[in-house]
């Protein structure tokens, strides 16, 4: 019978025996497997307990007088096997295997100490105080969770045996303490974390917890800091909780145990630590034991035979090993990835020891056989698992060891050539540029190494009769006859270059008619090919076009961002101009430099992965104080400070770079200050950020908070300004862990009132700003026509033949399937210029591919107009055109003046609207109103303008507006003003950085005012006075048909008491003919026209008029 695998099989498997015990031979082998369940799970609270507790019951079920009802002769013999001394032993070999288990340790503790004190009761002894008092003594300087308790156990022991010593031995034990005091406090948030998750039973709550802990005790073992005996006993202890608990199948979590052992040993081996190999568990013990666990792992598999290869085993011990992969039944149970890499270990270890200069015949003939039968065996085994459909290795892996081997150890050339040739002939090779490239490598390494070589210059007459690399120059001939090669440019180009560097003048000539003719051929296919994707594409968009106009529902399925996605090409919110693909770009170039300028600044930024956490902090804590205390660690942009009633200040700071962020991490375990009781917990905010989009639209962050509240707790929620694009609907919400953040994308998809399927996902600022600075700076790619088969794996894996690959995006419908079109981002300019040349109109399949520049969308929407029935762009008064430069007043045509008194008598202005609210959130909060017509939104001048049916309902809604709590906190409060009061409005100023001075809006310029515009204006049509006969007399110049001064005509008479200037009234007093003529005399009229008021004289056409 197999061994079981992992703790809870042990003890199933022992105590199956153990109710068959009934007899001392059977109670003795219970203890046999107990021994192998400690040795198999060295680190197992439960099988220590377990094994602890049934030795313990066999010693006090023989001692005399016992009613176990044994017979008397096992009696005697077990009081001889199971004696006292062995049990007590036995619970101190226990609780030295756990110890370091910060969280569980004392159970097994507890009840150790338990026993020893009620064998003290029954004889009380000296030795036996000092016994107890030197394990209190000693557990009191190991880190765990019930330190408290154990010191109160102390104490109460002391002051019932040694009340003499009491006072001595707490101050010595506290003392002794501080150390362990300080590394639990340093791992404690991480173990409530961990507790959390547990006792919330969410498995991938737990492995999350554990991963974040594992990776912090890792980086602290590397860290060498302070202790590093003891912090590396307790990182191996927190391995034994994980693997022997809620990660106990998890391959990566083995892998990461395996590695970290390997480097430890590399560490000791090259005195880089001052740890001991003693310290540190054997290799080839947790290689073992990891692939009983995770069977299915073949890189464990392989370092399995790599470690048991340089510990020297013997050939069939290490054969034993490869053997137990393969009778495993697990192996390719994740697909044949995992076989190729425990036979790549296999195969390696058969050559290495072949070609060793101390190898033996022996060892050579081993090796002769069996890589090839390891490669018949691979090959075998994947027909056995997908039939014709298995091709192969893609990498070749075992073949290339085999061609090493014949070619360096046996010399046979003409062998290892057989293999390349016989791999040529299969198609996932044959059409792989990458093979060829590889075979031709090692024909120039056959060609180098031969002897009497005698290299040929080219060109030159005198090459005739030199050796050349024919060998190598005919795998290029050969692949250039391989049809539908994924590059076969490259083979060309590298086929010229080797024939100019190293053949006769003869064949260089002969290469450049082949790779003319094959480029010719290859043009030609292609146009055709092209052809036909062309008219296979025009039939898809056919269908899809007609598929598009039988639906009767457009989808509201879709998902909102901040800035034109590709993603939009599917939905339709925003479409391609047709301008883009004819080359008239001329207003784009203008107003895109513009768009990118304004939020250049923001793109620097990354939150996500430049924040920390900061908690443990006192009560009155400040943002400056939080400045200073990472001064010197880094330079700080933002501190955002929660202090929530009844619970302690939390603090997310964000610092200038992700290194910055590492530096702080430095600070975790620090004082904020003299005299705090606790250190601060300074923590990584990466992961812990989500990007959450296509909820509801009228969403508030009440709603977001209420839609997570289950996953965790939330730091902040982070809406956009709505200042430069309206259409924005989503937000970022900042957990205060990255589990919380973890628990909350499952709810990614979340259909949310029946229409809209929620999206969250984690914030990835270098995605984000991809989209704008890659195709400004043009690195990002739009491809056209991918075959639908492709995934972003298959697309990276064919540009990068033009360079390093940034990014792929692969545009999907709704149900997830491509959709034939993505983007790529390359690392530079000149690579994706290199991509173009390359892959543009380059066959994939039955596809031709465009590959072109990305280019930008339209602009975004300023202003949004919400009606009653629908939406609309800014049509309304006013909308559009009063939002073209921001803070500036509204000229007089686009508000008041401009609009219908009927309509300005039923509309409400509303002002000191956050630029975060969009009209739908603001209708919200408007509901209770009466029934609103328009509602149009401003969030350049922080308001919005309502129109409701008639002037008594605007009334009403101005009175219910007017001071009308936004968030229900009693804080920002709505207002009621007038047009002119709205678009003179200011835009709002974030802060959102503390190392800055908020920035002033900037003064309006005043420009000089022109002779007309100091004028009055003329009164508007329709509002003017009625005309009035006004006689004024003076001395008359003649008679007749003409006209002058003491003709009675009609005139637009002003008030005599008031003149309007730039706008403004101001009070004046009458003048009669009496006075003018008195000022003329007097000379006083200059004067008057310099300082007096100004007073309308009508000329002669006036008057007529």
């Amino acid at each position: 019978m197999a061994s079981p695998v992992g703790e809870d099989n042990w003890v199933n498997y022992v105590d199956h025996q153990l109710h068959a015990a009934d007899d001392l031979e059977k109670r003795v082998q219970v203890i046999e497997s107990f021994r192998k369940a400690v040795a198999a799970e060295p680190g197992s609270l439960k099988l220590w307990m377990a094994y602890c507790e049934y030795f313990w019951s066999l010693y006090a079920d023989c001692q005399h007088g016992s009613d176990a009802g044994w017979p008397v002769e096992e009696q005697m013999m077990g009081r001889e096997t199971f004696t006292l001394d062995a049990a007590l032993s036995l619970w101190q070999e226990g609780y030295g295997a756990v110890q370091y288990r910060l969280s569980d340790s004392h159970e097994l503790w507890n009840r150790w100490v338990s026993l020893e004190m009620e064998l003290l009761a029954r004889s009380v002894t000296e030795p036996g105080i000092r016994r107890i008092t030197h394990l209190f003594r000693d557990r009191l300087t190991v880190p765990h969770a019930t330190w408290d308790e154990t010191s109160q156990m102390f104490s109460s022991f002391l002051s019932r045996h040694n009340p003499a010593a009491y006072e001595f031995e707490m101050q010595e034990a506290t003392k002794n303490a501080q150390g362990a005091k300080r590394l639990y406090h340093g791992r404690e948030p991480f173990e409530e974390k961990l507790g959390a998750a547990i006792k919330s039973g969410d498995t991938s709550q737990i492995k999350a917890a554990m991963g974040d802990y594992l990776d912090w005790e890792i980086r602290t073992v590397k860290q060498q800091k302070k202790d590093p005996l003891t912090n590396l006993r307790i990182c191996l202890a927190l391995f034994s909780r994980a693997l022997t608990g809620p990660l106990v199948s998890d391959s990566d979590t083995w892998l990461n145990y395996v590695i970290l052992i390997s480097t430890l040993h590399s560490d000791v081996k090259a005195m880089r630590t001052k740890i001991t190999a003693n310290d540190i568990p054997k290799m080839l013990d947790v290689h073992q034991r990891a692939v009983h666990h995770v069977p299915w792992c073949g890189r464990i598999w392989a370092r399995y035979i790599l470690a048991a290869e340089e510990a020297g085993l013997s050939f069939t011990a290490i054969e034993r090993i490869k053997h137990g992969a393969t009778n495993s039944g697990h192996l390719d149970r994740d697909g044949m990835e995992a076989v190729l890499e425990m036979y790549s270990a296999w195969c390696g270890y058969l050559k290495r020891t072949a070609m060793s200069p101390t190898a033996t015949e022996e060892a050579v003939d081993l090796a002769e056989v069996g890589l090839p039968t390891a490669l018949e065996d691979v090959r075998h085994w994947g027909e056995r698992k997908y039939g014709d459909g298995y091709r192969g290795d893609p990498t070749f892996r075992l073949e290339k060891i085999l061609i090493q081997f014949l070619t360096e150890k046996k010399e046979d050339i003409e062998q290892a050539r057989d293999i390349w040739d016989t791999l040529s002939r299969i198609d996932i090779y044959a059409k792989s540029y990458d093979f060829w490239l590889n075979w031709f490598l090692w024909e120039m390494v056959v060609f180098g190494s031969a002897k009497n070589k005698t290299r040929s210059p080219t060109p030159h007459t005198l090459a005739q009769g030199l050796r050349t690399p024919s060998f190598a120059t005919r795998v290029f001939v050969k692949a250039l006859g391989v049809k539908d090669m994924d590059w076969p440019e490259r083979i060309m180009e590298v086929y010229l270059k080797h024939c100019n560097d190293y053949e006769l003048v003869e064949t260089i000539r002969e290469a450049e008619d082949t790779v003319y003719k094959t480029r010719r051929g290859l043009a030609k296919r292609r146009e055709r090919e092209a052809r036909q994707a062309q008219q296979q594409l025009a039939e898809q968009q056919a269908a899809y076009a007609a598929q598009m106009q039988s639906a009767s529902v457009p989808s509201r399925d879709q998902v909102m961002t901040d800035a034109p996605s590709p993603e939009t090409e599917l939905n339709g919110k925003r479409k391609r101009d047709p301008s883009l693909d004819k080359g008239k770009t001329d207003e784009l170039p203008n107003k895109r430099p513009k768009n990118e300028e304004a939020t250049a600044a923001q793109q620097k930024r990354d939150r996500e992965n430049t924040s920390v956490f900061v908690s443990n902090l006192p009560d009155d804590v400040s943002v400056a104080r939080i400045k200073q205390f990472f001064r010197e660690y880094g330079h700080v942009n933002n501190v955002v400070l929660n202090k929530d009633p009844g619970a302690p200040p939390v603090a997310h700071v964000e610092l200038s770079s992700p290194e910055d962020a590492q530096s702080a991490l430095l600070r975790d375990g620090k004082y904020f200050e003299k005299g705090a009781e606790e250190p601060v917990h300074v923590y990584p905010a990466t992961d812990c950020t989500l990007y959450v989009t296509n909820y509801p639209p009228e969403f508030t962050e009440k709603d977001i908070r209420d839609l997570f509240k289950d996953c965790g707790e939330i730091h902040s929620v982070r809406f956009p300004s709505l200042i430069a694009n309206t259409r924005r609907r989503f937000c970022y919400v900042t957990f205060r862990d990255r589990t919380f953040a973890e628990a909350a994308t499952k709810l990614d998809g979340k259909l949310l009132g029946g229409q809209y399927r929620l999206l969250a996902k984690y914030s990835d600022p270098p995605v984000r700003n991809g989209r704008a600075g890659p195709q400004a700076e043009g690195r990002e790619l739009h491809v056209v026509h991918l075959p639908w088969s492709f995934s972003e794996d298959d697309v990276k894996q064919v540009f990068s033949k033009a360079g390093t690959v940034v990014t792929v995006r692969i545009l999907r419908n709704r149900d997830g399937r491509s959709i034939g079109s993505g983007f790529v981002v390359m690392e530079t300019k000149e690579q994706a210029q290199e991509a173009i040349k390359l892959l543009d109109k380059a066959v994939m399949g039955r596809n031709i591919l465009k590959v072109e520049p990305s280019k930008p969308l339209g602009m975004p929407k300023v202003a949004a107009t919400h009606g009653s029935a629908n939406v609309v762009n800014g049509d309304s008064p006013g909308s559009a055109d009063s939002l073209t430069v921001a803070g500036s007043p509204a000229p007089e045509s686009s508000t008041d003046s401009n609009r219908p008194p009927a309509v300005r008598h039923r509309q409400v202005v509303i002002l000191n609207v956050p630029d975060t609210m969009n009209v739908d959130q603001l209708r919200r909060l408007l509901a209770p109103i009466e029934p609103i017509v328009t509602l149009t939104l401003h969030p350049k001048h922080g308001g919005a303008i309502a129109e409701l049916k008639d002037s008594a309902a605007a009334g009403k809604a101005a009175l219910a507006v007017d001071g009308l709590d936004i968030d229900g906190s009693g804080g920002r409060k709505l207002r009621v003003g007038s047009h002119q009061e709205l678009f003179q409005q200011e835009p709002e100023t974030r802060i959102d950085r503390v190392d800055q001075p908020a920035k002033k809006p900037e003064a309006p310029i005043e420009k000089k005012k022109t002779a007309a515009e100091l004028m009055p204006p003329p009164p508007p049509v329709g509002s003017r006075p009625a005309l009035k006969p006004v006689t004024i007399s003076r001395p008359t110049l003649g008679r007749g048909g003409k006209r002058g001064l003491g003709i009675s005509t009609p005139i637009h008479k002003k008030p005599a008491s008031s003149a309007t200037t730039n706008g403004t009234t101001i009070a004046v007093s009458g003048k009669s003919n009496a006075d003018f003529k008195k000022m003329f005399v007097e000379g006083k009229g200059n004067d008057e026209a310099k300082g007096g008021p100004r007073v309308e004289v009508k000329d002669e056409a006036q008057t007529e008029g």
